[in-house]
């Protein structure tokens, strides 16, 4: 059975969303409307993979 899976960027530098879902209420927002779309799981992309980020502490 194929099944979609959703990515929430939460990092304020995202490439994909330029930090659109760094608030929190935004990020719950986006979950939301991807499981409403039919993502059967969400990842949480908390921190910033880029080259030279900061790594989160």
């Amino acid at each position: 059975m194929t099944q979609l899976i959703g990515i929430v960027n939460v990092t304020p530098d995202s490439f994909s969303d330029g930090g659109e879902f760094f608030a929190p209420d935004a990020a719950i927002a986006q979950a939301e409307k991807l499981f409403a779309d039919g993502a059967a799981i969400v990842d949480v992309g908390a921190e910033s993979t880029r080259p030279h980020a900061t790594p989160a502490q």
